[in-house]
């Protein structure tokens, strides 16, 4: 991005040693298809002379990606820009011009949900890809996650979030939302996700996640039987659904009479693994792992741009692994 630099900015940029966040920064301003991104949005964003004129397009779209890296909120997002240099570099900012406030950021994050553009602009991340070569959809992966949302009821309302729910795993009960993804299953790339509350079970949104030209799907044991459900019966896919833990508890026990099925258990797995890829991104690297809206709306669109996000991360993974 083209800008004019405060000495301060300049003195900056031309300093010896990059940091892990300018690199990052860096990489993604290079691998991010801004145009066409810009171009999901624009059709919607204020025209200049319809009172105070807005920031450029381009700017927002940059600043909303940023708080979805480092998960801050629209406060922290506005304090990031006056400190660090690196991010207002990014966004095409400098000191001797204004910086957007919180209530600018917001503003920006809400015209996105009013619109429903944080799904078009997963969908044509995707279309990017596909045509990159990199989203292939030879197969698919399936798997869920809980989401934590704040249990508390005191706020506003006082009562939790109705939309959200509450489930046990394991031993533990959990209150929030699911997230429920198909990944390509030769690069970890995220084609199809629902957002449901905690509680839903994982089989009855695989239909969902499911892009139709499968020639296999993996899976874990929740999604067992998922075959034989009438509205997966059309999937011409070849199913590979872990064993339940107990299952393979019991073939373990007698190691050397279940050794070929104990080994396609592990096969099984080792090809399932990619499928935590956009999990650890959004959660682990993203920091995404409590939701911060209220209903399952605004969620599903945060998780529509972190999940768009986490694929570019993927690519960028997979280039810097090649080179």
């Amino acid at each position: 991005m083209d800008q004019q630099l405060t000495f301060a900015d300049s003195e900056f940029s031309n300093k010896r040693r990059q940091t892990r966040k300018e690199k990052f920064l860096g990489r993604m301003d290079k691998l991010i298809p801004w145009a066409r991104l810009e171009a999901v949005i624009e059709p919607h964003y204020p025209k200049a002379g319809n009172g105070r004129r807005p920031y450029p397009l381009s700017t927002m779209l940059r600043i909303h990606c940023m708080q979805q890296w480092y998960n801050l909120s629209d406060p922290a997002m506005e304090d990031a820009l006056y400190e660090i240099a690196s991010m207002r570099l990014f966004a095409g900012l400098s000191l001797d011009k204004a910086i957007p406030d919180h209530s600018t950021i917001l503003k920006f994050r809400h015209l996105l949900e009013q619109n429903g553009l944080a799904r078009q602009i997963f969908e044509e991340v995707n279309q990017w890809l596909s045509e990159a070569g990199v989203l292939l959809k030879e197969g698919s992966l399936i798997d869920a996650t809980i989401i934590e949302a704040p249990s508390s009821t005191k706020n506003k309302a006082g009562e939790r979030d109705p939309e959200m729910h509450q489930t046990k795993k394991g031993n533990e009960w959990h209150f929030g939302m699911k997230a429920h993804i198909g990944v390509d299953a030769r690069t970890g790339v995220t084609h199809s996700f629902t957002t449901t509350a905690a509680h839903e079970h994982d089989l009855n949104q695989a239909g969902y996640v499911l892009h139709g030209d499968e020639a296999f799907i993996f899976a874990d044991a929740g999604y067992r039987g998922a075959e034989k459900r009438d509205e997966l019966k059309h999937v011409r896919a070849d199913w590979h659904i872990a064993e339940r833990p107990g299952t393979l508890q019991a073939l373990k026990k007698h190691p050397r009479i279940n050794k070929v099925r104990i080994r396609t258990e592990y096969l099984k797995a080792s090809v399932r693994a990619k499928v935590e890829h956009p999990f650890r991104i959004i959660k682990c690297q993203f920091g995404f792992v409590k939701a911060r809206y209220r209903g399952l709306k605004k969620n599903d669109g945060k998780l529509a741009m972190l999940f768009a996000l986490a694929n570019v991360v993927r690519v960028d993974q997979m280039l810097r692994a090649q080179g």
